[in-house]
């Protein structure tokens, strides 16, 4: 007898692709457990701390040094400069917002346009719920390159790291990170629509979202001139890689009537400009002399030195030559640039290829010394992040 009700079968594709996401599931949630703990209890440090402090935990979390800037995008659009006088010159830095690029401020203000609260709740959400995609990414590079074990470890370093409560404010570092680890993932998988589209957007959020841009152009290249790849995908894919960061960069520039330099000139009026790591060696050596230099000073002094060390064991180990063109121009980038040198390792926080060799040792200990490690890892970078936020005298 009929039922009336017709009978759906499956495709072979559709069972491989729904037994896919089953088993990917448990290690997926198990790689965003590990950061939502390592994080989550790290909030919760800093909101304490800030109340300890005389402090609203919102603001500390979305209004902070740069944050003040996006906001101000975000409510206002473009057009805001500041100066600041400099005693040495005479002069002083004329801070302009062009230096900033426009996704974050744009997000937050559709965000802020559906959501109750404003814009400073909007920042906060966007930048969580970024840093928790960019876990997710983090975990899926680190599987596919150092095995699933090791990506959890991978996962559980990059949100222990001594600036990692940047993570938890309203920042760029969060999406640029979100963006750059799943286009890698995308570039390992031979996906290079998602790479490239990934690319433009990290290309609009900030500076160094160049980056992924170079990641994407570099394994086109390889596949064209070493693979001898013709397929208008790989082309495609490093022709549009560039272009967000390439659009901001020449509207500043036509903006401030300066197509080619003015960007740059903008960021020489804020201090930021390339001397090929002249003012991070000056800072090295007051560190290494003896002289009277902030504790961020000193503790950036040795994560740039701990980043090159990384970099070195990363060439090493014969990394995949997308994340190793990512990661050289994140270091190129904060080892070059002067100005703001405190500011290095947070430049260098979405540059979590750097702990691949940290995270594949790791993998191979006893999972409670792995644990120990993390934990110890963990509690050091919320005591730098409270003396960071609340303590320390320099931008972050």
């Amino acid at each position: 007898m009929a039922t009336g009700r017709a009978t759906v079968t499956a495709s072979p594709l559709e069972i491989r692709a729904v037994k896919a996401v089953r088993s990917a599931a448990p290690t997926t949630v198990l790689a965003l457990g590990v950061f939502a703990a390592v994080r989550g209890l790290g909030v919760l440090v800093l909101a304490l701390g800030s109340l300890w402090a005389g402090k609203d935990p919102v603001r500390v979390l979305g209004s902070s040094w740069d944050s003040v800037w996006y906001l101000g995008i975000a409510a206002n659009g473009y057009g805001r400069t500041q100066m600041w006088p400099d005693a040495a010159t005479g002069t002083g830095y004329i801070q302009s917002d062009y230096a900033f690029f426009p996704l974050f401020p744009a997000l937050m203000r559709g965000v802020a346009a559906v959501l109750p609260g404003g814009l400073v709740p909007a920042g906060i959400l966007i930048a969580w719920v970024s840093a928790a995609v960019a876990a997710l990414g983090v975990y899926r590079v680190g599987e596919r390159v150092i095995g699933p074990r090791a990506g959890l470890l991978l996962v559980g370093l990059w949100a222990a790291l001594p600036h990692s409560v940047v993570l938890s404010l309203a920042y760029t570092e969060p999406l640029l990170a979100a963006l750059a680890a799943w286009a890698l993932y995308a570039l390992l998988r031979g996906r290079w629509t998602v790479a490239a589209g990934l690319a433009v957007l990290a290309g609009l959020t900030r500076p160094t979202g160049l980056a992924v841009a170079a990641a994407v152009c570099a394994m086109a290249l390889y596949t064209i001139l070493v693979r001898r790849s013709r397929a208008p995908e790989v082309w495609a894919a490093g022709l549009l890689a560039p272009a967000g960061w390439a659009a901001y960069v020449l509207a500043v520039g036509v903006r401030v009537r300066d197509p080619l330099g003015g960007y740059f000139t903008v960021q020489r009026r804020w201090g930021s400009r390339f001397d090929f790591g002249v003012g991070a060696l000056r800072s090295a050596e007051r560190v290494l002399t003896g002289g009277h230099v902030p504790l961020a000073t000193t503790v950036t002094v040795v994560l740039l030195a701990a980043a090159g060390l990384l970099a070195l064991l990363l060439l090493l180990d014969r990394t995949p030559l997308p994340l190793l063109a990512y990661t050289a121009v994140l270091l190129v980038i904060a080892f070059g640039g002067a100005g703001f040198f405190e500011s290095k390792p947070r430049f260098l926080l979405p540059a979590f290829p750097l702990l691949l060799p940290v995270a594949a040792v790791m993998a191979r200990a006893r999972p409670r010394t792995a644990v120990l490690v993390t934990a110890g890892l963990a509690g050091l970078s919320y005591g730098y992040g409270l003396y960071l936020m609340l303590v320390a005298r320099v931008p972050l």
